[in-house]
């Protein structure tokens, strides 16, 4: 069957400027002409992107991070993930992530998928990766303003949790669901 040929809705900048810069995001205002010929505000969060990690000690269980995220003013269970530095590979920051914030190294890495996280407003990208033959280093060496607690959990707990919002963080929902996709859960 022939794929469908769909409409143009492609947006181009007229103006703009970064309004904010921090040390994880940049805000940037923009003006756009439509396809329609009017114009709107756009307002975008630029992200370097992060790298997001399904660690696997073994082939039923997975480490899940205990995080307080102050913008939602709780704690979250997720994946080990994180900013992708400049000049980083993705690969890299899945590997330095999982090391720093769970003291383990893994022998094998497959890159399950990469997904916009927030495409309304944010050109983030998140770089989701498997992670087995998991080796423990020592104590994780977190960032100095970062509390994380690692816990192994059954992957079909995990599944639970998902199922019954104890686990809401986007990241580590899509990225659990591309393991059990895997892995028939």
């Amino acid at each position: 069957m022939p794929e469908k040929k769909r409409p143009d809705f492609s947006e181009r900048r007229i103006s703009g400027e970064t309004v904010f810069t921090g040390n994880i995001i940049s805000v940037c205002l923009d003006k756009v002409l439509l396809p329609n010929g009017g114009s709107a505000p756009r307002e975008t969060a630029r992200h370097p992107g992060a790298a997001v990690i399904v660690p696997l000690p073994d082939e039923k269980t997975v480490l899940l991070e205990w995080q307080f995220r102050y913008p939602l003013g709780k704690h979250l269970w997720e994946l080990p993930a994180g900013k992708i530095d400049a000049g980083e590979t993705p690969r890299a920051a899945a590997e330095r992530e999982l090391l720093e914030e769970t003291g383990y190294r893994a022998r094998e890495w497959t890159h399950l998928l990469s997904a916009e996280t927030s495409p309304g407003f944010c050109d983030e990208r998140a770089h989701i990766y498997l992670a087995r033959g998991l080796e423990y280093e020592g104590r994780p060496e977190s960032e100095p303003d970062e509390f994380v607690a690692a816990e192994p959990f059954s992957l079909a707990r995990a599944a639970e949790m998902i199922q019954t919002g104890e686990i809401t963080d986007a990241k580590t929902i899509i990225g659990l669901w591309a393991v059990f996709g895997n892995k028939g859960i």
